[in-house]
Parts: C-alpha cells; sequence; structure tokens
C-alpha cells in the first residue's frame, strides 16, 4: 500500500527547515571566525544611553549618532534630565541625524515615560518598550539582547536582506523575517546573529554590490552567483 501523498508536502517542509538549519549552523561558524563576538557598534556608557542611541539610529548610521552622543549625553545624562528638556534644544544637539525633529520629540518623551513610570529605569519586557515613543520591534529586541541577554533577533535593513540572500526567508515585513529566522537559529545565538550579520551587510553583503567573491558564506548562499 502507498503512503498517501498528503504526507509529502509535510515531509518536504521538514527536510528543508533541516536543510536550512545546517546551513544556518555553518553561517554561524564562519561569522564567529571573520567577526569574533560582535556586538553594537553604537556608543554608550549605561542603559539609558544605548535606549536612546537606538532610538536615534532608526534610518540613519551608527556613526552619525556616535558623532552626536557625547554633545548630548553631557547636556542630558539620564532620564530626568532629558525629560526636563526642551524639545528644541534637542534638535539642536542631534540635528545631524535623520529625521532629528521627530526623534527629538520622541527621545524627550521616552525619557518622560521612563522618570514618571519605570523610575528612570530602561523596562526590560517587550511590551514595556513597545510602550515608548520611538520604540518599534526592532529597537526593542535590540535593547532586551544587548541589556538583558533576552533571546531576540532585531530585523534591520542588513539583517532583513541577508535573511532573504541566504535563503532564510521570503519575506519583506520585518516581524515575518523574524519569525523566520528564529526558526532555524538556536535561541542562544540569536543576539549574536543579530549584530553579525549587520556587520555583514554593512562590510561584504551590501545591498548594491554585494562582494559574493570575498564572502566567507559563499559556499553556503544560495544567491551567490546572482550578482554580475
Amino acid at each position: 500500500m502507498s503512503r498517501s501523498p498528503v504526507r509529502r508536502p509535510a515531509k518536504r517542509i521538514r527536510e528543508a527547515l533541516r536543510d536550512r538549519r545546517a546551513r544556518a549552523a555553518q553561517i554561524l561558524i564562519q561569522l564567529r571566525q571573520t567577526y569574533g563576538e560582535a556586538r553594537t557598534e553604537l556608543d554608550y556608557e549605561n542603559p539609558f544611553q544605548l535606549l536612546v542611541s537606538v532610538i536615534l539610529s532608526a534610518q540613519a548610521t551608527d556613526v552619525s549618532v556616535n558623532l552626536a552622543g557625547p554633545a548630548l549625553y553631557s547636556r542630558f545624562p539620564d532620564a530626568e534630565s532629558l525629560a526636563a528638556a526642551d524639545a528644541e534644544e534637542v534638535m539642536g544637539l542631534i540635528s545631524s541625524i535623520g529625521l532629528y525633529r521627530t526623534k527629538a520629540r520622541n527621545i524627550v518623551r521616552t525619557a518622560q515615560i521612563l522618570t514618571g513610570k519605570h523610575g528612570g529605569e530602561v523596562p526590560e519586557t517587550m511590551e514595556e518598550l513597545l510602550e515608548l515613543p520611538g520604540v518599534g520591534r526592532k529597537t526593542a529586541n535590540v535593547v532586551l539582547g544587548v541589556l538583558y541577554g533576552v533571546p531576540s533577533i532585531a530585523v534591520d535593513t542588513h539583517v532583513g536582506r541577508l535573511a532573504r540572500r541566504l535563503g532564510f526567508s521570503r519575506e519583506d515585513n520585518p516581524d515575518k523575517v523574524e519569525l523566520d529566522l528564529q526558526r532555524v537559529l538556536p535561541p542562544e545565538q540569536w543576539v549574536y546573529a543579530h549584530h553579525a550579520l549587520i556587520l555583514h551587510g554593512r562590510r561584504v553583503c551590501t545591498a548594491r554590490r554585494p562582494a559574493c567573491g570575498a564572502c566567507v558564506l559563499a559556499d553556503y548562499c544560495p544567491s551567490r552567483n546572482a550578482f554580475g
């Protein structure tokens, strides 16, 4: 008696998932050999500064945030001082960062919520972080992973692009890409994978001209021949 054809798609799905997980394991090995203990490139001295810097880094470079950071944090070193700040003054301190007007208002309001609701401390849960102005799921994941060691994958443009090129996701929605990556990566590697993929996306697998010939992941990448 032949097997029911209904089971075949499920079997193929399981086999494809095993293949993606095996490739992901090899990719993680290569990333560690190349980037060591990759971590955020944002400069910060305490949880408050990291939260604010991650908010400021949306649609901006870490370099621009790091350049603006010293003046901002010298003037407003904690949530209490930023909560009492005039948004116009904050705008002047971060005017070199993209979307600085909106971000200035967001970080002032965030500081007010931190002061009024959390004793000036950065929350430790996704739900509480998402209540803060300027904090989306990506920002919350970065904060949770970096500050509190919570297994999390923050999907920015680099992580999303590499997830698709490496054949781990077909999605454009960051939340869906996050779920796809969670299926192929072990939880204890989520935070590291986020940082390492960002570095690889910035330095090698760039948006316009990926350097496939110099890529340590080429042997495991289904997109390696897709760029002339």
